[in-house]
């Protein structure tokens, strides 16, 4: 199972790239809903990229409750902490 950090980047990267944005300059505190150049369909777009890096699949219900990169980098590790058990 990937480290935190490792989760971290790689949620970090993919949300740099959809929001066009260089990764150094985004924060674990990032609010997904308003930054510049989010709205709805790019947080779902950013929600299935990560789903296929980790083959895993975030229930609505947690997706849309997601505000931050700490907020899916949690997420992404409690659905690959269900799925390897």
């Amino acid at each position: 199972m990937p480290s935190e950090s490792e989760v971290l980047s790689t949620v970090t990267d993919i949300v740099a790239r959809e929001l066009g944005m260089q990764a150094d300059t985004l924060t674990p505190d990032l609010d997904l809903r308003s930054a510049e150049g989010a709205d709805s369909m790019k947080v779902l777009v950013m929600i299935s990229r990560i789903e296929r890096a980790y083959d895993i699949e975030i229930e609505d219900e947690d997706v849309f409750t997601l505000a931050s990169i700490s907020d899916v980098v949690r997420i992404v590790l409690a659905t690959l902490e269900t799925a390897t058990v």
